[in-house]
């Protein structure tokens, strides 16, 4: 399976697939063998970067997909 991103409305970005994350020195986290994972976009996660449930009731984006600008040149 290709790797999927996908934006959740109030919520996290949903990781799936075959991917790897590594950190800012490109060390690569423990996923335990995980082919899904939730990465936080809220910052209030105690886990980070990993999703802990603690936006609930203190993030909202509602995620509706849209295109981007051409690059320029």
């Amino acid at each position: 399976m290709a790797t999927k991103l996908t934006v959740l409305s109030n919520g996290s970005l949903r990781v799936e697939g075959d991917f790897e994350i590594v950190d800012a020195q490109g060390q690569p986290y423990g996923l335990a063998g995980r082919e899904r994972v939730s990465i936080c976009r809220c910052g209030l996660s105690k886990n980070k970067p990993f999703c802990d449930g603690s936006h609930k009731g203190h993030f909202e984006h509602n995620a509706e997909a849209f295109d981007l600008p051409a690059p320029k040149v």
